[in-house]
């Protein structure tokens, strides 16, 4: 069966996405170039990709965490702005944010399942 497992952005600079992710999430990055780079988990990763002749159309990428008042707390600490406070959805909890580059990203804490 297929699987999301990789988002690519479109980034002004890439040590500034870099050093907004990594404060938000705690995500390290790999380097492929001075123009790209990626996580390299081997589950769902991200490029953020700064060459202007190769960027893509932006998406809504959603990241699972643990804590999601933790995760508000972190993006608005880097930086980020909140575009939907945390909501409640069917299957857990929500809310969305843009990052420095003005991508619209959504956080997602599950449901217990019962």
């Amino acid at each position: 069966m297929a699987r999301f497992n990789y988002v690519e952005l479109p980034v002004a600079d890439t040590g500034r996405a870099r050093a907004f992710y990594g404060s938000a999430f705690g995500w390290d990055f790999a380097e492929f170039g001075p123009t790209y780079a990626a996580t390299t988990s081997g589950d769902t990763d991200i490029g953020l990709q700064a060459d202007p002749a190769e960027k893509t159309a932006a998406l809504l990428p959603v990241i699972e965490v643990a804590d999601i008042d933790a995760a508000l707390a972190a993006v608005t600490a880097a930086g980020g702005v909140i575009t939907a406070p945390v909501f409640d959805f069917p299957g857990g909890k929500r809310f969305h944010f843009r990052d420095l580059d003005g991508h619209e990203l959504a956080v997602t804490r599950s449901s217990p399942q019962h």
